[in-house]
């Protein structure tokens, strides 16, 4: 099986390319990544060279995006730029790269005749209250809240416009917020692990009632590769940890506990513009149809994975630390 990867140099990416390539023992991975600050090419460190083959490029390029496909069975499609708070600043990356950049991929997909499993995220469906009962399943309606949500909402419904009027052969899944491994310190998890690390206390924003339904990033590998294997084409799938009951507040006590801090070890700090409240994931169909299920699930399950995740950062400064320094600068200006 030779998968072309676009987007593998990023957090998720990168682990769905550690996890293929030892998982599955005939397949070759192509990682197609522009590279940007999110991007970091030594998240693919000790891969075996005979099953990998790293490309610098833009899934903007037509020529590129054409040349490679021709050549694989299945485009995975990680590549997107994936931050509410930097789609309010400057809206038009995320334009270029997750509305434009997916249409390349289609057309390229259209003319090879090749599969594509489309990479979405719950922040497609706005957010819910947090006494709503319900969770997201695969028909709940698009309610985008930034920049960001919006272009991955215009990217779901271009690869629907496509299967639909042209037959591709697709596949797409919408996953709750990741942890693990590789993930940039901008982000809520690494962001306070490594603040920690660092002697800084992790920083809570607002009241820290926000609910995130957290899943491992294996766990959420392990359901995309179901999905390409045993998943029925032109189906969208929800991928979700049954974590949608943990807020902010107590993923932070939870690390600060982990890291043997007190509790009540971190700063409040300015809300984010325009936050949503909560996320909840309703995999029961991935689960039903495709025989899917979580590792770490629940508080216990999470307590794991978080431990695992803080050893990762602790054991790699060397990957994290030059990019530390400048993102706490950002934050600071935003007095967060």
């Amino acid at each position: 099986m030779k998968y072309l990867v676009t987007g593998g140099a990023g957090f998720i990416g990168a682990n769905f390319v550690h996890y293929v390539i030892k998982q599955r023992s005939d397949a070759h991975v192509t990682v197609l990544d522009k590279l940007t600050y999110a991007g970091n090419e030594k998240s693919l460190a000790g891969l075996p060279e005979d099953r990998f083959t790293f490309v610098e490029g833009d899934i903007c390029d037509e020529k590129l995006v054409g040349d490679l496909i021709k050549d694989v069975d299945i485009v995975v499609n990680f590549a997107a730029d994936t931050h509410n708070d930097n789609s309010l600043i400057d809206p038009w990356p995320f334009i270029e790269n997750n509305i434009l950049g997916t249409y390349h991929l289609l057309q390229a997909v259209r003319k090879h005749d090749k599969r594509l499993h489309h990479i979405s995220t719950d922040e497609v469906f706005g957010d819910l209250e947090l006494d709503d009962p319900n969770r997201f399943t695969e028909t709940t309606s698009y309610n985008p809240s930034s920049p960001y949500s919006a272009s991955k909402a215009s990217s779901d419904h271009l690869v629907r416009a496509w299967i639909r009027s042209f037959g591709i052969k697709a596949t797409i899944s919408n996953c709750a917020n990741n942890y693990g491994p590789y993930q940039h310190v901008e982000k809520f998890i690494p962001r306070q692990i490594t603040n920690i690390l660092s002697d800084v206390k992790p920083k809570l924003y607002g009241a820290g009632q926000n609910i995130r339904d957290w899943i491992h990033v294996d766990d959420h590998n392990a359901a995309v590769l179901t999905i390409i294997e045993k998943g029925n084409l032109g189906e969208t799938y929800i991928i979700g940890a049954d974590n949608d009951h943990i807020n902010n507040k107590t993923v932070i006590e939870m690390i600060c506990e982990l890291m043997d801090k007190p509790r009540d070890w971190y700063e409040h700090v300015n809300d984010r513009p325009g936050h949503d409240m909560r996320y909840a994931m309703d995999s029961s169909k991935l689960r039903r149809e495709l025989g899917w299920m979580p590792q770490y699930t629940d508080q216990a399950g999470m307590r794991d994975g978080l431990k695992e995740t803080i050893d990762w950062y602790r054991e790699n400064e060397a990957w994290w630390k030059p990019e530390k320094a400048e993102t706490e600068a950002k934050y600071q200006k935003t007095g967060q």
